[in-house]
C-alpha cells in the first residue's frame, strides 16, 4: 500500500470513482455528490492537495484536503487542521478500511504540518457512517446547517451537514 499524491494522469480514474461513489450513494438514499468541477480537482492535484491510496498498481481511494474550510467551520476555522474532503473508495477495495488507513497517514500529515486537528463533514445524517467514522477515531461534534454555500459543491446546499474532529493535542 503506498499513499501520494494524485496527479494529472489520475483524474479520468478520480472522476470515475466519484460516479462510482455517487452511485453508491444511490443505493443509500442519502445526498448525492454532484459531478465536481475539473478546475477544481485540477487546482488540488497542483496544489498537492489530492491524495490517493495505491494497491497493486491500482488507485485504492482517494481523498482531498485542505487547510482552511470557513463556510463549514466557522469560528473553529481558525483552528490549527486539516479538512479532509471527498473519500472515494474503489469499490475492488470496500471493506479494507480505507478510512482508517486515511485517519493514520492525517495523523502524521497534521503533525508534519503543525496542525492539532483533523476534520471532516458529511451531509446529512447517515447514523451508519457516522458510527463507522466514530470507529476510525473520529468524534462527531453534531449537526449544522450552513449559512453560506456560495462557491461549496451543490451538495451543500440547502443541506445539514455532520461534523468530525480528532484532536491531536492528547496524541
Amino acid at each position: 500500500m503506498i499513499i501520494e499524491n494524485s496527479n494529472r494522469k489520475d483524474i479520468e480514474e478520480i472522476f470515475r470513482l466519484y460516479r462510482l461513489a455517487t452511485d453508491f450513494q444511490k443505493t443509500k438514499n442519502i445526498v448525492l455528490w454532484p459531478e465536481f468541477e475539473r478546475s477544481m480537482i485540477e487546482t488540488e492535484i497542483d496544489e498537492n492537495r489530492q491524495w490517493k491510496i495505491v494497491i497493486n498498481n491500482e488507485i485504492a481511494c482517494i481523498w482531498a484536503v485542505a487547510f482552511s474550510d470557513p463556510q463549514i467551520w466557522g469560528e473553529k476555522n481558525s483552528d490549527p487542521a486539516i479538512y479532509i474532503h471527498r473519500i472515494a473508495t474503489n469499490p475492488e477495495f470496500r471493506g479494507q478500511n480505507m478510512v482508517t488507513e486515511i485517519v493514520n497517514w492525517a495523523k502524521k500529515y497534521s503533525k508534519q504540518h503543525n496542525k492539532r486537528f483533523i476534520r471532516m463533514d458529511t451531509v446529512g445524517e447517515n447514523i451508519p457512517l457516522i458510527n463507522h467514522y466514530k470507529k476510525c477515531g473520529f468524534n462527531f461534534l453534531g449537526l449544522v446547517q450552513l449559512k453560506d454555500t456560495d462557491g461549496l459543491p451543490g451538495h451543500y446546499h440547502n443541506a445539514e451537514l455532520s461534523l468530525f474532529e480528532i484532536d491531536l493535542s492528547g496524541a
